[in-house]
């Protein structure tokens, strides 16, 4: 396997552009970050999410980079998706008892400006919890502080195993 990869690697650095290069940099850093920082996934490490908490709100905020742009050189609207689920997964999670964990049942977004800037920071709060399902909402803003999406996510609460 690490034969395989450094031919792979060898061939991307003879053969891509500048943009090419920095991207696989940055994914190779992502990598890097989620084994260094110890993440639990690697979407984690290769968005190089940034994680901040208090009592009843998440924040999560990525910088945005040519890895994350659609063909029309802005964010990606999954990228959004991924982090607005993302921050407000982790809000769900953060307030389960231990032994529970949180799984989205349902994503609704609403995409309001595009994603330019330097960075996304996404902001998630619990609009009800209940028994069995919470329901939390999500806005991701722009590094120049222009609201760019709006969500809400119902999450299952569910017992691990």
């Amino acid at each position: 396997m690490k034969e395989e990869l450094r031919r792979l690697l060898d061939t991307c650095l003879e053969n891509g552009t500048d943009e090419d290069l920095r991207v696989i940099k940055q994914l190779l850093e992502g990598i890097q970050y989620k084994i260094n920082r110890n993440r639990r996934t690697y979407i984690d490490g290769l968005l190089q999410m940034e994680t901040s908490y208090d009592q009843n709100s998440c924040e999560i905020t990525i910088p945005i980079t040519p890895v994350i742009h659609n063909n029309l050189n802005i964010v990606h609207g999954g990228i959004t998706a991924t982090v607005l689920d993302t921050t407000m997964g982790v809000l769900a999670n953060r307030l389960l008892p231990e032994g529970y964990g949180a799984v989205t049942n349902q994503l609704n977004i609403h995409y309001i400006a595009p994603g330019i800037g330097d960075s996304i920071r996404c902001k998630a709060e619990v609009i009800h919890k209940g028994t069995k399902t919470m329901v939390i909402s999500g806005k991701a803003f722009r590094s120049d502080g222009k609201k760019m999406a709006y969500a809400t996510g119902t999450f299952f609460m569910i017992k691990k195993e």
